[in-house]
This record gives structure tokens, sequence and C-alpha cells, in this order.
């Protein structure tokens, strides 16, 4: 009986991953494929270097001798390279594990870049063609008049918004919620109607029929939604600069967002439209010159926040102690000073202060990325992961082995001779390893478990259907596990990979962890995609050229404190030329990878495109996606009502388009599409 229930572990491995593909998409099989990378390049490597280098670490005896007797070092540190005495052969030995490791993890790279990249052209040709256009309002025609004659469009081609419509939907369904929970509640028990307050919260004011009520207010703002609606649509300033723009072939529709449209690459800025569902339309209208500045300020927020997130860190735990609330708070004073309370305070407050900056920062950190004007929530998420994985490498990571063996070693540093400092920097940074060590089986150990079980998400489900459910919408909600967190759980994975590279020729024992944690982190999450997750958007696996880059940075950062440790540990001088070439590798390595696959994540073949549209003239000559596209990228608030939609230009009576505008530049409008491309 107990057995069973482990039953779930096979029954995540059967699927296969053409199945898992077509059940939860390419982003999701792509992500756990990261977990499946890292067991790829890390297993052969533990294997190899337990093998190899502990012997050889262990014999060396360094650790022992009297001039070192000041240093602390444990049992662990004896397996690693800090036990190899100065100037000895033996370091030919790391030298040659370092580029084994190196050139094995070129190849899993090469192997499963090609991999992906295949995979999703695969993917993207079964998918629904995307063309997404960018513009700039001109002074002569509005801007519907001005995407329509420089694009042959079979498709609503502007983009209207208003935040006084969204908040009155918004509104519209919150009470049409509390109406089906009062009337289901009446059904219960006919005996008694539902009243409820008018005033604020339902606290005061006068008392009313509930079902009355609601439909009555339901009435009012529906009125109010349609006369707003009216009002956007005919209102030019509500149209914004965008539009989503199809065309009739998968060809036509690569021809346009992969060429420059005009002189100025500014006036129209062109690129793949997101799927449906992946559209993040806040930012979809966002001047050039507006992101520009957008995205050079947040630079400098980050910049701040990684470099200085101490401050706001010490502010926080300043507050947090004896002293700070007393200033701040000072009734409290009699209750501080209790014994039990202070004890509480000076011992949770600062940690508590901590973990709740850590929790807040990805929320910081989308914020940002939202600032930045990205137009879809994909983008977003990789946008986030790429400064939480510089903040975890400056601050987890860099953070931890400078800062952390400097201090741990301040009294070796203050004693030793001058000669002896980098001896003492290249025997000390390796015995950071019992750090990682808890803080895999904490962080990851711990955090896989929790995945597994999803005690929080219990907890709040429960606590939403205590308080909050009140009908089967409100249970739908609640009981919706979300998504996957790409951008706080990818750039963990790119930490694991880069410690388990950095501490494969320092310290080998290390490296088992890490594989049990790519392991079992594969299996848990290919159950939960399977089984759990629910993907709200498609990006093609485009983040795959994010992952691989940094794990690129995690081997040149491996690689630069392999050199730095032989060099301090006194290896002989003919190895530093050996080291100095293996990071100019690996930027070629990168270069060549870029060019032979990254096209794949940001341009399509056209080649691949005609063959698809051939195909389906053969197989399916009434397929026809002009339903689909009718409403496919019509705002939230808009979607049920009809907009003023263009029709279809007749290119064969119509091959130019008339246009208004007088000026030179009007023969630019006079673009041929005779070719299609749904989005």
């Amino acid at each position: 009986m107990y057995m069973r229930v482990l039953n779930w572990m096979p029954a995540a491995l059967k699927m296969p991953e053409p199945e898992l593909v077509e059940h939860a998409g390419l982003d999701s099989a792509v992500y756990i494929r990261i977990y499946l990378l890292g067991l790829k390049i890390l297993f052969p490597i533990t294997i190899l270097t337990l093998v190899v280098l502990v012997p050889v670490n262990w014999t060396g005896k360094t650790l022992e001798l009297a001039q070192f007797k000041n240093l602390t070092f444990s049992n662990i540190d004896k397996l690693s390279i800090s036990n190899i005495p100065t100037g000895s052969k033996r370091f030919w030995a790391h030298l040659v594990m370092s580029y084994v490791c190196s050139f094995w993890t070129f190849y899993v790279l090469y192997k499963e870049y090609k991999k992906i990249a295949t995979m999703r052209l695969e993917f993207l040709a079964s998918e629904c063609r995307r063309s997404r256009e960018k513009c700039s309002p001109d002074l002569d025609e509005s801007v519907s008049e001005h995407i329509e004659h420089f694009f042959c469009v079979n498709h609503p081609d502007h983009y209207l918004t208003s935040v006084k419509l969204a908040k009155l939907v918004e509104k519209k369904n919150s009470f049409q919620n509390w109406l089906v929970y009062y009337q289901y509640k009446y059904e219960r028990n006919s005996a008694n109607k539902p009243t409820i307050k008018t005033g604020f919260w339902g606290l005061w004011g006068s008392r009313v029929d509930a079902i009355d009520h609601y439909t009555d207010e339901i009435a009012k703002l529906s009125e109010e939604v349609n006369a707003e609606r009216e009002r956007v649509i005919i209102d030019p300033k509500a149209i914004v600069p965008a539009a989503f723009v199809s065309f009739k072939t998968r060809w036509g529709a690569a021809v346009c967002a992969q060429t420059q449209q005009s002189k100025d690459p500014t006036i129209w800025l062109t690129d793949w439209a997101p799927e449906p569902h992946d559209v993040f339309w806040d930012n979809l209208a966002i001047p050039y010159f507006e992101l520009t500045i957008r995205r050079l300020l947040t630079a400098v927020r980050l910049f701040f926040l990684i470099f200085f997130f101490m401050i706001p860190i010490v502010f926080v735990q300043s507050l947090a102690n004896i002293e700070g609330i007393e200033k701040v708070l000072p009734f409290l004073k009699p209750l501080i000073e209790k014994k039990v309370v202070k004890s509480v305070i000076q011992g949770f407050l600062p940690g508590i202060a901590l973990k709740i900056f850590l929790i807040v920062l990805p929320k910081i950190l989308m914020t940002m990325s939202k600032i930045e004007g990205f137009t879809s929530l994909s983008s977003l998420e990789r946008r986030s992961a790429q400064k939480y994985h510089l903040f975890i490498l400056v601050n987890v990571f860099l953070g931890s082995v400078v800062t952390g063996t400097a201090l741990q070693q301040l009294h070796q540093f203050i004693g030793a001779p001058a000669g002896e400092f980098a001896k003492t920097i290249g025997m000390s940074v390796p015995m950071k390893v019992t750090f990682f060590i808890t803080y895999i089986m904490v962080d990851g150990w711990a955090g896989i478990a929790a995945e597994i079980l999803r005690m929080v998400p219990l907890v709040i489900f429960h606590l939403k259907n205590t308080f909050l459910v009140k009908t089967e919408r409100d249970r739908e909600q609640a009981m919706d596990p979300g998504i996957l967190s790409f951008a706080t759980s990818e750039p963990l994975i790119q930490l694991y990979i880069l410690l388990g590279l950095v501490y494969s020729v320092i310290t080998p024992v290390l490296l088992p962890f890490i594989v049990a944690f790519f392991a079992f982190s594969y299996l848990i999450f290919r159950h939960q995609i399977i089984n759990v997750y629910d993907q709200k958007y498609e990006s093609g696996a485009s983040f795959w050229p994010d992952v691989h880059r940094r794990i690129i940075i995690g081997l040149i950062i491996a690689q630069i404190i392999h050199m730095g440790l032989l060099g301090a540990s006194g290896a002989d001088k003919s190895t530093t030329p050996c080291l100095i070439a293996q990071p100019i590798l690996t930027l070629w390595f990168y270069i060549f990878c870029k060019g032979r696959f990254e096209s794949a994540f940001v341009r399509f073949p056209l080649q691949d495109f005609m063959v698809k549209e051939t195909l389906e003239r053969t197989t399916e000559p009434s397929l026809n996606l002009k339903t689909y596209l009718q409403d496919a990228y019509i705002h939230p608030v808009f979607k049920g009502t009809k907009l003023d939609i263009p029709v279809a230009i007749d290119e064969e009576n119509n091959p130019l388009v008339p246009t208004k505008r007088t000026s030179c530049q009007s023969s630019v409008h006079s673009f041929d599409v005779s070719s299609e491309a749904d989005l």
C-alpha cells in the first residue's frame, strides 16, 4: 500500500516528449529539459572527477602541515584542491580535468541547442502564423487608415484601450459573481430572502434586497460599459499607434516581420506577434524613444538594486531590533522589554526581514521589466529571469565565495606574510563547499519536496475556500494551480549548474548533491507539468538562447576561478597559457552556436514556410483561419462586441492601396501583400 503512493514516478516518465509538447506546450517541455541538461552535463563529470581527483586531493596532506595549523578547515576540505602542496605536479590532473569538463559541456550544449532549435521549428511549422506591426501616427490620417494604407489587412488593425472601461468591466464581473452567490443562497433557503446594506463593505447604510440590488447595479453598469465601449471605438485618442497585421501566407508574414519597412527604422517597428494569450496589452504602444529612456532608467535601478541591496536590508533590519522599534513605536516599549518578546524580536525579526525582501524581490524585478515596455508575458518572464540571475550571481555566489571566505579567514590573512596571502586565498575559496552543500540541501532539496507536496497552495486554497469562495467561479479561481514560475526557478537552475562547473575541479564532493537535485527536479517537474500546472501562454521556447548564454557565462566564471586557484596555489607556470586558452575557446563556442542556431529563435526560414504553405494547399484546400483571426487579437474588454472591422482588400482589383498622403513618401504604402499571414 505504501509503495503504491510512489506510482506517480514511473507514470511521470512514460509520456513521450512529442506527446508532452502537445499536452503542455513547447515552453514546458523545454523547461524540464533544462533539468535534464544539468544531469547530462554534471553526471558524467561527477563520476569522472570523483574517480580521478578525489584520490589526488586526499593524498596531498597539505592542510595537515604545521605552517597551516591556524587555517580553519574540515574533513571535506581534505578532498579539495586546497590539500595539494604548492608547486606539485598533481595540479596537471586538475588542469586536464578542467579541459575535459569544458569540452564535455560544449558537446552537451551543442547537441541540446540543435535539438531544441529543431523542436522549435517543427512546433512553429504546425502553429498559426504571426506578425505584429507597431507604428507611429500620421498627421494626415487616422491610425487605422495609416496602417490600412500601408498593409492589405484582413484583421482588425487597431488597438483600442480605456482604463475606465477595464475597471467598469471588472466591477460588473464582480457584481455578477455576488448576484450568483445570493441567488444560490436564496435557492437553498427560499424562506428568507437575502439582504445587504448599501454602505461601505456592507457595514452600514439602508438594508435592501440583495438580488434586486445587484440586478439593478449590473443593469446600470451594462449601460455604462456599452456607452464607454461606443465612446472608445469612435474616439481617435483611444486608438493607439499599434496593430496586429495579418497576411495570407506565412511567407508574407515573414517578409514583413523580418525586413525594414521604411528609411527611418523607428517609424515602422515590425516583429512577430506573440500568441493571443501571451500579449501584455498595457505596453503595446509605447513610443520608441520612451522605450529607450525606460530601459536606460531600469538598467540604472537594477545596478543599484544588485550592488547596493544591503542598504535596504540593513535599514529594514535596523527597524527589526529593540531600539528601532522603540523609537518608531514608543508606546510598545513596556511590551518589548519583556524577556520573551525581546528574545523573539532579536532572534527572528532580522531573518524574517531578509526573507520578506527575498520573497518580494521577484515582484520588484517583474515590475521593472514591465516598466521597460515589453509587449508579451513571455518576454517579461525572460527579462525578469535575466535580472534575477544577475542578482543571484552577484549576491549569492560571488558574495558568498569572496566575502564569506575573506571574513572566515580574516585572522589568517592578517597574520600571514605578504607572500603567503595568495596561497591562503587559493586554499580558502574551496572551503566554501560546506556552505553550498547546506544551501543545496535546504534551498534545492527542500524546495523540490515542497513542490511535490504543495503545502502552501493547499493551505491558501482552504483559506480562500473558507472565507472568500462564494460561487463555483470563485472555487475555480481558488483551485487554479498557477503556472511555472520561470522568472525565479530558471535562474536557480543556472546557479546549480554554475556551482557544479566551478567545484567540479575544486571540490568534486559537492557534485553528487547537485546531481541528486537535478534528478529529483526532472522527475517531479515532469509530473507537475503533466498533471498540475496549466501554462497560460506559449512562446515556442524563445527563452532557450538566454539559458544557453547563462550556462556559457557560468562556464567562463568557472574557468577563471580555476585559473586563479591554480595560479595562487603555485602550479607550474607552463599551465598558465593552457588556462588562458579555455575562456577564449568558450567564447568561440558561444559565437559559433549563436551563429549556427540562434536565428531559429529570432527569424523564420522562408523555405520551410513555402513547404508548409504548399502542403496546406494540397491537404487542406478549404483551410480558412479568418474566423479565428476575427477576434483573436482583440483586447479582453472588447471580447464579444462588434468592432468596426475593416473589409479585406481585393488584391486582384486593387493591387495598390490608395492613400490620402500627398508627400513623396506615399509610394511606401504601395506594399504588395498578395501573400497572406495569419498570425
